[in-house]
């Protein structure tokens, strides 16, 4: 069945352009086989397949989210996805395909000796949590079945949920029987094609006071929180420090149903380990020296609303067991209280820097509290990452600062400032260029007597602000190769998108340009040779053609991806770099 299938498909997944268009090729097919399945079974008059969904989660958190309906093939939207962390965590251990019964609570894993291994999981590890089992059956679905998506090697980078109706095989033989083996065949084929395919290109993106700048890096990702924004289940945000993980968690309670109501962070950083459980919970008067009077807790204060808690790996054990207790009871107890539980009714979003997984491998963090935290996450990458954003974000906390200090008028930054933002990394991401607007900002107005009216930060403004900075720490130069590897990489993209791909060979232009910068600071051929450790070239007179070869190609990369060059590189491109004679 699936081997007649499989010519379609693969030429669909070979003409998609995007991940979108590769998602509805297999899911179509997917749900097709299934149907077949179906009609050849005495269930068929009473049962019916609903939907499928494209989970895209490699470690590190979700990239691509995308669904459709089965009678109509409309995209799916809302909450009609399945985000059960426990069958998440099912799939990576075994790496098998995993039929669910919902409205028993049966899990069917179909381990790789086939059918006559299968076994079944009632209301053990594995199986969704009421919340998710309710939400599954208020959209008629009755079954699920869920196929891994592997990568080379066979490491779980994602699934496809298949969901159907049908309440009469409640119980009964497994309705994915006739069809799973097809199904893993499908998935597999068009695994490499989803993981490697572009989003869709978006319209422009939709910004407000809580998320003010939108690039098209993260425009998936913004996507993606929209629709996990309107859902009950924890977000794990995961980023490094002073990338916004605090701002984009305000942002989804914002989007979300509790809009309204409070927003409490808990910054565990902040918090004494031996006082996590009192800030967490609250305390009564009199439950440890110094408790004085009684403390509401941050569950206890943000209550009908959202907490956020940051840098969740600095919990302590016994603090994360009492955590743990509150997600998966939806109750707790403050410190000292001989009364009953409290209801807990919180959403709850978590922030990190850590890679959770190798934590769990530590020892550091308990994997329990690792797969229930790990239901919908979301990796924020560092600001150089998201270069396109950065003039943005300049823009966007200078305009503020200026308001701020009661200024009429705008304030804007000179393009050769923004020039310099681009040109020098930023370990400290948008936290660090907040600090460096706001100390040009000062400079500027220290320089001019005062805010006055309209205002604009000039390069030498950046400079002196980047000059406070200090030395660069040890492995800036690292980070900032890596950043202009990724430029390339986004360039690449956005040509491939286009039609135009960007060859790998163009990148052997950057020698030239580390040549051309050591020959503009050194101010002769030898000297900048002997900098970078081409003495030998020099002792053979062969520095003159290895310059020559090198700007040419430089002059490849300038060509092939256009744009405005800095004058410097055009005077040194412009230069007569032929071998002087003996005589010269």
């Amino acid at each position: 069945m699936a081997h007649d299938l499989l010519p379609a498909l693969i030429g669909s997944l070979v003409e998609a352009t995007c991940f979108e268009d590769a998602a509805t090729a297999v899911l179509r097919k997917m749900l097709g086989c299934a149907e077949q399945t179906l009609t050849a079974t005495p269930l068929a008059p009473r049962g019916r397949l609903l939907r499928g969904v494209v989970h895209l989660r490699p470690e590190g958190g979700y990239q691509r989210l995308f669904g459709i309906e089965h009678r109509n093939g409309a995209r799916v939207e809302g909450t009609g996805y399945l985000t059960s962390a426990s069958v998440w965590r099912w799939l990576v251990e075994h790496r098998c395909s995993v039929s669910i019964d919902v409205q028993l609570g049966v899990l069917r894993p179909w381990l790789p000796d086939g059918a006559a291994a299968l076994v079944e999981r009632r209301g053990g590890a594995g199986l969704p949590g009421d919340e998710t089992r309710d939400r599954m059956l208020e959209r008629d679905a009755t079954h699920v079945h869920v196929v891994p998506l592997r990568a080379p090697g066979g490491a779980v980078e994602g699934m496809v949920a298949l969901e159907a109706s049908c309440k009469a095989a409640a119980g009964g033989e497994p309705m994915w029987r006739g069809c799973y083996e097809q199904l893993e065949l499908l998935a597999s084929i068009a695994a490499p094609y989803l993981r490697a395919l572009p989003p869709r290109p978006a319209g422009p993106a939709r910004v407000d006071e809580f998320l003010p700048v939108v690039g098209p890096t993260t425009g998936p990702l913004i996507d993606l929180l929209r629709v996990f924004a309107r859902q009950e289940e924890t977000i794990l945000i995961s980023g490094p420090t002073g990338a916004g993980k605090s701002r984009l968690a305000r942002w989804c309670h914002e989007q979300s149903g509790r809009v309204g109501q409070r927003f409490e962070t808990l910054d565990l950083l902040s918090v004494p380990e031996d006082l996590q459980m009192a800030e967490l919970f609250g305390w009564k008067r009199g439950a440890f020296t110094g408790a004085v009077r009684d403390n509401p807790g941050a569950i206890a204060r943000a209550a009908q609303g959202t907490l956020f808690i940051d840098e969740v790996d600095k919990l302590s054990l016994k603090a994360q067991a009492g955590l743990l207790h509150v997600l998966e009871e939806r109750r707790y107890r403050a410190l000292g209280d001989e009364g009953g539980e409290r209801r807990a009714d919180v959403r709850f979003l978590i922030g990190t820097n850590e890679n959770l997984r190798a934590a769990v491998r530590d020892g550091r963090f308990r994997e329990d509290l690792y797969y229930r935290i790990n239901v919908l996450p979301v990796r924020l990458p560092p600001l150089a990452e998201r270069l396109d954003e950065l003039p943005l974000w300049a823009d966007y906390m200078l305009s503020r600062r200026h308001r701020e200090g009661g200024a009429h008028g705008a304030a804007r930054l000179a393009p050769e400032a923004v020039a310099l933002l681009s040109e020098v990394p930023w370990p400290g991401n948008l936290r660090q260029l907040d600090n460096i607007i706001r100390r040009a900002y000062a400079l500027s107005v220290a320089e001019r007597g005062g805010a006055g009216g309209e205002l604009a930060l000039d390069r030498s403004h950046l400079a002196r602000a980047l000059a406070y900075d200090g030395a660069p720490e040890t492995g800036a130069l690292l980070a900032q190769l890596w950043r202009a590897a990724h430029a390339f990489v986004l360039e690449a993209e956005r040509r491939v998108r286009g039609g135009e791909p960007l060859s790998l060979d163009l990148s052997e232009g950057f020698r030239g340009l580390v040549l051309g910068a050591a020959l503009q600071r050194a101010g002769s051929r030898e000297e900048a040779f002997a900098l970078l450790g081409q003495q030998q070239l020099v002792k053979n007179r062969n520095h003159h053609r290895a310059l020559r070869r090198e700007l040419d190609r430089v002059r490849e990369l300038t060509e092939a991806l256009g744009g405005e060059i800095d004058r410097d590189l055009v005077a040194l491109l412009k230069e007569d770099v032929e071998a002087p004679s003996e005589g010269r």
